[in-house]
């Protein structure tokens, strides 16, 4: 039993690596804060350390330990630093740049344009949502 921590341990980290990509990633509470998956290597790491300090063959118990932890660190650097980097849009409109114009319906259905919009006021606001609800 003293042995199977630490495999179980790298079992476990290999098992939160997958299951972010495979199934936690298409959920927002999970996708932008990845709980779920960290508290399971917090888990596998009590594992690891724990059937480190119990093993009697210490090297191949250090090479599990190893490589859970490498895979720990893959898995944090992915989805903190990796994961952050947004494509830049070359067409997009810059800061202080006028908005190009574009037509979207009103709650009736009639469709309104932005310069119709700016021809009747003093200006409008554009909010931008994220789009993920």
């Amino acid at each position: 039993m003293k042995r199977m921590k630490v495999w179980s341990g790298l079992v476990l980290c290999i098992i939160a690596f997958l299951s972010y990509y495979m199934f936690f990633a298409r959920f927002i509470p999970t996708r932008d804060v990845p709980w779920v998956p960290f508290a399971l290597f917090a888990v596998a790491a009590w594992l690891l350390i724990s059937g480190w300090r119990q093993a009697r063959r210490k090297i191949l118990a250090s090479i599990g330990v190893v490589l859970g932890f490498l895979v720990i660190g893959l898995f944090t650097y992915l989805v903190t630093v990796f994961s952050r980097d947004l494509p830049v849009a070359a067409a997009a409109p810059r800061v202080g740049q006028k908005a190009p114009d574009f037509a979207l319906p009103d709650t009736q259905g009639r469709p309104v344009s932005l310069s119709q919009t700016l021809a009747g006021s003093n200006g409008v606001l554009l909010v931008f949502y994220r789009g993920y609800w």
